[in-house]
């Protein structure tokens, strides 16, 4: 079947300049983290490409790790391009990350310059791609020198293998030193990748979207859903296979008596809204004025046309931000 892209697209979606940079991004964007690895099946992968870019989602985010297996996620990625989505490449902003662990040996993962260049080709070939709209540094290295980290990225965007550069996962002072970095190096960066959700609202409280908005970078926020806690998967307890049914780290984080009420109590505040739980959690986080776009993963194409649905109510009153709030408050 010739996939020919829904004419439509572009009205259905909305789009927000990143930071003070040219670009404007889809306020949803969608992650390829899970479920478009080799372990998943191909066609559904697809149909849920297809599906986001006829919504309007032209943002595709990968890392050279995601799969399982790791890079398996821009292996189908590639095929899906190469197969349906050549036509629309000028129409996408396609990133790529490096920087947790990819291959054997002391050069795998990091912040090295050897690492971030090699893992940008590496990530090039399994694309089919000459180039990505932006590539980051995943994550900052405590024993690179900054200089180094952001020195390779200034290469990889001057070589023509990237157009921008972001960064993801650095605290506030870190991230400052690397936006001064980059700027002087004639490169600046376009855009910081860090967790955000109702649930994990670290970076709103220590200042980094402050920081954001003073530097004029952009931001797109990952885990707006804290990994499925925000959606009605756990209303009533955990279900068995789900993950974090298997995840002791997410039990620990968020599936405790008082995170469990507060879904409840959250999911009653949209169902009052007129939105799923996860329909409000998005639009919560897009509240946010220095939230370029959030960064959605998805199991089935039905998923993301109803989170994309919370683009039809973003507002919020006074009266429902302060019950938000007050439920939150009792999180421990």
């Amino acid at each position: 079947m010739i996939y020919k892209a829904d004419e439509k697209r572009y009205s259905r979606m909305d789009y927000k300049r990143c930071g003070r940079s040219g670009i404007r991004l889809p306020r949803i964007s969608l992650g390829l983290w899970q479920n478009f690895g080799s372990v998943n099946v191909f066609e559904n992968s697809r149909r849920m490409i297809h599906t986001a870019f006829d919504l309007g989602i032209t943002h595709f985010d990968l890392a050279n790790n995601y799969g399982p297996e790791p890079g398996s996620a821009e292996s189908c990625f590639g095929q899906i391009l190469a197969r349906d989505l050549q036509p629309y490449r000028d129409e996408l902003i396609i990133s790529s990350k490096a920087g947790y662990l990819m291959w054997d040996g002391p050069y795998g993962e990091w912040g090295s310059r050897k690492n971030l260049i090699a893992s940008c080709n590496q990530s090039l070939k399994r694309l089919g791609l000459d180039y990505v709209d932006i590539f980051y540094h995943h994550r900052p290295d405590p024993d690179t020198p900054l200089e180094e980290s952001m020195g390779a990225l200034d290469h990889i965007v001057r070589s023509g293998k990237a157009l921008y550069a972001g960064i993801s996962n650095y605290p506030p002072e870190r991230a400052r030193e690397a936006f001064r970095i980059l700027r002087e190096l004639g490169t600046p960066c376009l855009i910081h990748q860090p967790r955000y959700s109702m649930l994990f609202r670290d970076y709103e409280r220590n200042g980094l979207f402050d920081l954001l908005q003073e530097e004029g970078v952009g931001s797109i926020v990952f885990s707006p859903l804290a990994q499925g806690m925000l959606t009605g998967k756990y209303l009533d307890g955990v279900p068995s296979g789900s993950r974090a049914s298997r995840n002791d780290a997410l039990k620990k984080m968020y599936l405790t008596e008082s995170g469990l009420a507060a879904i409840r109590a959250l999911n009653a505040i949209a169902v009052k809204r007129g939105q799923t739980l996860a329909q409000m959690a998005i639009a919560w986080v897009l509240r946010q004025p220095a939230v370029t776009s959030a960064l959605i993963g998805a199991s089935s194409p039905e998923q993301i046309t109803d989170i994309c649905a919370c683009l039809e109510k973003l507002e919020f009153s006074e009266e429902e931000l302060k019950e938000i709030e007050t439920v939150l408050g009792k999180v421990e």
